[in-house]
């Protein structure tokens, strides 16, 4: 299988290799008024799938063709459609586009628009003139799986032009650093006072960041390229406060019982449970918006959201477990 690779590049508007060979069902009607529409009208080119559009020519489902050619002519349309269709943005990448189809295996995905009009379809053509192969399962994963490693290559790209994309956002890491140092000093009096707060700063950063990790890989999978909306953005915001709440009251019980039994200091415990949840909370949360907010913002998540996610959790971290330090141990 070749791969078509002078066709496309990667940071080409997805609208410029999209094409009109596709067919356009109607919300309202029948298996068999399609079956009988179809047969008037012979679609051009390779199908795959036809997307099912109501009055307003707004996409609202998917139809497979088996399911089209097997379902009893009176089935509607709408009773036989899959209604979560995986669309690729207007505004999205050829590279965007790529990583739906490895993530959702699919050989065709409809471009919309902000208003969920379907503008045209982008396929697998685009990597390969081989589609007559594509029936065959193996043919399918051999295909995906090289799109795959063309992706990583690119991604990975020259050493310099790689270091110019990467480095800015680990400058946040470097600030993030150098500002937990100067916060650290101020707050001197309280390390002093009671130096075994110094002992759990590893943990109760390495904590927050862990978590923060995890929500930004967990973001990242579930945009898939897509640009999120603000209601989608508030949704994830509220699930994964509470997720973060409980995975900071839990890590923080525990590591306030060690230090209790340990050091046989509850002011101590209470400062590393209130840290610990306050600060895994707000990382969790951080992890899950800023990939989401830089999508939004035409930004470039896969890069800079995990710089950003775990400077912002170290610094608030840091801020959190010391102000409770100063207020209990006072």
């Amino acid at each position: 299988m070749r791969m078509a690779q002078t066709k496309a590049q990667l940071d080409d508007s997805v609208t410029t290799h999209m094409h009109q060979n596709f067919t356009r069902l109607c919300l309202s009607g029948t298996v068999g008024e399609a079956l009988e529409w179809l047969r008037s009208h012979p679609p051009a080119g390779r199908i795959i799938y036809f997307y099912v559009v109501d009055e307003n020519e707004v996409l609202r489902g998917v139809v497979p063709t088996r399911r089209l050619i097997l379902s009893p002519p009176e089935r509607l349309l709408a009773e036989i459609m899959v209604k979560q269709v995986v669309t690729v943005p207007a505004a999205a990448t050829v590279l965007e586009a790529c990583e739906l189809f490895i993530q959702h295996r699919l050989l065709a995905l409809p471009v919309v628009d902000a208003q969920g009009h379907v503008l045209g379809v982008v396929d697998m053509e685009l990597y390969t003139d081989e589609l007559s192969r594509l029936d065959d399962s193996r043919a399918r994963d051999n295909l995906f799986q090289l799109v795959g490693v063309y992706i990583s290559e690119e991604w990975q790209g020259a050493p310099l032009s790689a270091f110019r994309r990467r480095f800015p956002w680990l400058g946040c890491n470097l600030a993030a650093g150098i500002l937990a140092a100067f916060l650290a000093g101020i707050f001197k009096a309280e390390l002093n006072r009671v130096v075994a707060l110094a002992f759990f700063i590893p943990v109760v950063l390495n904590l927050a960041e862990s978590v923060s990790s995890q929500s930004v890989s967990l973001a990242l999978h579930s945009l898939g390229g897509q640009r999120p909306t603000w209601r989608t953005l508030l949704r994830r915001l509220r699930g994964e406060l509470a997720t973060g709440t409980l995975l900071g009251a839990a890590s923080g019980a525990v590591i306030g019982l060690v230090a209790l039994v340990w050091l046989g200091l509850p002011r101590v415990s209470l400062c590393l449970l209130g840290g610990i949840g306050g600060g895994v909370a707000g990382a969790a949360m951080l992890g899950i918006s800023l990939p989401m907010l830089l999508q939004l913002f035409r930004l470039e998540p896969r890069v800079a959201a995990g710089p950003v996610a775990l400077a912002g959790a170290d610094v608030l971290t840091i801020l959190i477990y010391f102000n409770l330090a100063r207020w209990l141990l006072a």
